[in-house]
Formats: C-alpha cells, structure tokens, sequence
C-alpha cells in the first residue's frame, strides 16, 4: 500500500506505473483505493463508477474496471458536503462530519471488495488517501493505516519534494504514526525530484538516524504526466507545460466551474498541438477570441450554473454565440445551455427551478436516479464513430430532441441548436475518438488534428512511466515487499 505524506504527491501516478510494470512482467496485477474523493469519475464494466485515478490504474494493470477498485468514492457537492458511492452505486449525500460516523459501517464494504481484488490477482497495490498522520480524523479510518491494519498490509510512504518540507513531512509522519503503524511501514519513496538526485543522500542519512526508514528510490520528474488524466481538479489549475509557443491554434475556452467534473473530456484536446485549452478562472472574462467555448461536466449544475451567472461568463458566452462561435456543453453543460433547470428534491441542495442559458430548446429536471452506462455510436454532425459513457442524474425534454447530436446504440442523445452553433450531449469521453476529434476540430479550423491516436499516446506514457519507475526504484526492496 502507498500512502502519502499528504494529498496530490503523486501516488496515484506511482500506482499506474507499477500497476504497468508489473503487467509488462506478465503478472496478474489490480489496482485498488478504499476511499477516493473526487468528481472525476469512470463508469465501470460492472455498471457503477470509480475513481478517475483507478480507471487508469486498471488500464495500466489490463484489467477490466470494477466496483470493487474503489468501493468508497465521495463526489463533493458544497464545501462541506458529498454523495456516497458504496460499490458503486449511491448510498446518498453526507456533510463531512456525518460521512465520519458512517465510516465503521464502511469498512466491511471495503474489506469485502479487497478480499474481491485479491482472489486471483498475483499482486494488488493499494493507493490510500490524504495522509496518514491525520490523526484527528484516526477514529474509523478506512483510507490509510486503518485499513493497512485491518487488511495486513505493507505500507510504503510517498513524499513529494517538489512542494518543499520533505524531511519534515516524513519524520512528522513517522512521528505521529502509533507503534502498530509503524510497524507495518517498509518505508518511503522521494517522488517528483528535479536536479541532482545525489544531493539527498545525506538526506536519506538524517531520514534513517530518525526513523528507522529504508529509501525506495528518489523519483525524478516525470514530465509526460500531463499527458495521463488527472485525479482531481487541482491539476487544472497547474499551468500546462509541454507545448511550443504559437499563437496560431485553435482556441477551446472552459470556464472553471467551482463543481466541475469528469474533465479527462478535455485531455484528448489537450494532447493536441494545435489547440489550445484556456481554463477560464474565477475573475476572468472569457476570451473574446476563444473559437469554441466549451462547459464541461458538474457535479452541482444548478449551484455551478449560478456561479456561472456570478462570474458573467453567462454574459460572455451568449456574445460568444452572437459572434457566431461554437458552443459545446458536456452532461452538466448540456444541462446549462437549455431553457430551464429544476432540482423540485432537492437532490443536490435547494429545491429551485432557474432558467438555463437557453441556447438550446431543452428543459432537465434533478431526478434522485443515477444514470451510469457505457455508450458507443455515431454523431449526427460529422457521422463519425464515437465512444463513452453516461453518469449523469436528470432527464431531458423538449423540442431540441428532435435534432439530436448523438445516435447511439440504445437511442439518440444530446440537441444540436437550429443554426449548427450549439451543441450537447450527456456522453463523456467521445473527444477521446480520434476520427470524430479530427473532423470536429477540421471544421472549425483547417490543421492536422488528431495525427496521433489519444489512446496509444496513454498507452506509450504509461509504459514509459514504467520504465522510469524500474530505472529509479529499488525494485528488489519493492518485490520482497510484496513478499
């Protein structure tokens, strides 16, 4: 089990490209994290969702995705407040101090969906979450220590150097872990380095005198990680790195809704040298020489369609379409663009009726069903291939139906606008067909898209992340681990 010394050190990164090693070994490996929050998600072979961070694992492992890879997932809502997935499917919404009291109760869940992954797998790498030297939240813990105690698992450290503290980080850890704890630690890994790696073996030294820890390894910087999807939206408030300076590509707006979700839709853009993914930040204006502004997914449309109101991007986006640009919305946006939006439950807060940016002749009701499935078919647009999947809660009705952007296999989805300017859909993941990505982008601006297929570039990461992982990792010390 990796754990961190605190939240986005990069264990999930650490987690796939074991998971690909091992695989590359011929090993029958699987991915597996008790408890994950986050709003980006991934519809599973078995009908319900995981965690974003362990669809990708599960790719690198060549394993199919399965519930059991993550059965406690909370997707956040407000500030203070989640909906619980158990095994996939939603037990309901909980504000963090009631999500702690149910955490005993989950446990069984997790302990019966480990026992799962492990019948038949050669190897299994758990990712926990956070840190454990959280001790305030020790009671009923389920991500770190508190599983790794019950499972009986090894547990291997993760310390990001990037971010600074590094020495502290881990004899802080190390201190604030109880003697049980402890004793199931086998040590750590230095991830994210730059520079001279030499220049930490004293540091290792002063580690060890402390703590008794072995060192795994001092990961260098792996830069190509941007090229994988990323667990959570911190990572979308990084400044992307990589591309060559031109001011000559077509330009995709995104505003940065507070609740966004599923924004892997934006990678296979993103891996596009003539494209340009403008996150919109709260404070800023949408720009005026954006050539397709896109509304990704949400976890609370109707709080982040207000918050879209608050900003003037609402303003911004219907001058935008004036103009005569392209309007994209995906799931959560597609809710946005039609004529109204209701929650009369209260599923996701308030019971509101608000009206939507109305460039769409569409109408969605909250509805407490949750729709999760894979979807494979065509658009009606540039009649290309495309594959996805649905997660979504609400339903769809109007007169915009009739004129839908996708044909599917199961029936149609989504609305195209009258004048061919607006368009959504409630399936992720269809920018991830490359034919459907070239002919999309073509039509807006004549350039070489899609030359590169996004899933073998995933897939040619992560083997490459692999390699820099066995180049640099004591994986001697990490097989005995396992042993």
């Amino acid at each position: 089990m990796f754990q961190g010394t605190g939240s986005d050190v990069g264990k999930s990164l650490i987690v796939a490209g074991l998971c690909r090693l091992f695989a590359n070994r011929g090993l029958r490996v699987r991915p597996f994290k008790p408890q994950n929050m986050s709003n980006n998600a991934a519809v599973t072979n078995d009908g319900g969702e995981i965690g974003r961070a362990q669809a990708l694992q599960a790719m690198a492992a060549r394993q199919p995705l399965s519930v059991h890879m993550n059965p406690v997932l909370l997707k956040p809502q407000t500030d203070i407040g989640s909906q619980v997935v158990v095994q996939g499917k939603v037990r309901g919404n909980a504000k963090a101090r009631d999500y702690h009291a149910m955490k005993p109760d989950l446990l069984a869940a997790v302990r019966d969906s480990f026992a799962i992954i492990r019948d038949g797998a050669d190897r299994v790498i758990v990712e926990g979450a956070g840190s454990p030297a959280e001790v305030n939240l020790r009671a009923g813990d389920i991500a770190n220590m508190g599983f790794a105690l019950a499972a009986k698992v090894p547990v291997i450290l993760v310390a990001d150097i990037d971010r600074g503290g590094v020495i502290a980080s881990l004899v802080g850890t190390w201190d604030l872990m109880t003697e049980d704890e402890r004793a199931r630690v086998r040590g750590y890994v230095i991830n994210k380095f730059r520079g001279d790696a030499t220049l930490f073996d004293d540091a290792i030294d002063i580690i060890k005198a402390r703590t008794g820890m072995h060192c795994f390894g001092v990961v260098p910087h792996f830069a190509q990680a941007r090229l994988l999807p990323a667990e959570d939206a911190v990572a979308l408030d990084a400044p992307r790195q990589g591309k060559s300076a031109s001011g000559d590509r077509l330009r995709i707006a995104v505003p940065r809704l507070p609740r966004i979700a599923n924004f892997d839709d934006l990678d296979p853009l993103n891996g596009e040298d003539g494209v340009e993914v403008v996150m919109v930040a709260p404070g800023a204006v949408i720009p005026g020489d954006a050539d397709v502004i896109l509304i990704p997914g949400s976890k609370a449309t109707l709080s982040d369609l207000a918050a879209l109101r608050a900003e003037g991007w609402d303003i911004d986006i219907l001058a935008h379409h004036r103009r005569g640009g392209l309007v994209v919305g995906l799931c959560g946006g597609y809710q946005m663009l039609g004529r109204t939006l209701a929650d009369p439950d209260g599923i996701e807060g308030a019971a509101v009726t608000m009206p939507g940016l109305g460039l769409l002749e569409v109408d969605t009701v909250i509805g407490a069903a949750k729709t999760l499935r894979p979807a494979a078919g065509r658009d009606t647009v540039f009649d290309q291939a495309i594959t996805g999947y649905e997660m979504h809660m609400g339903v769809t009705t109007g007169p915009g139906l009739a004129r839908p952007w996708l044909s599917l296999a199961d029936g149609a989805d989504g609305a195209v606008s009258a004048d061919g300017r607006v368009m959504g859909a409630y399936v992720h993941g269809l920018f991830a067909a490359d034919d459907f990505r070239r002919a999309f982008l073509g039509a807006i601006r004549a350039g070489d898209y899609g030359a590169a297929s996004h899933g073998a570039r995933v897939e040619a990461t992560l083997d490459a992340l692999a390699r820099h992982l066995e180049a640099h990792l004591d994986m001697d010390g990490l097989d005995a681990a396992f042993a």
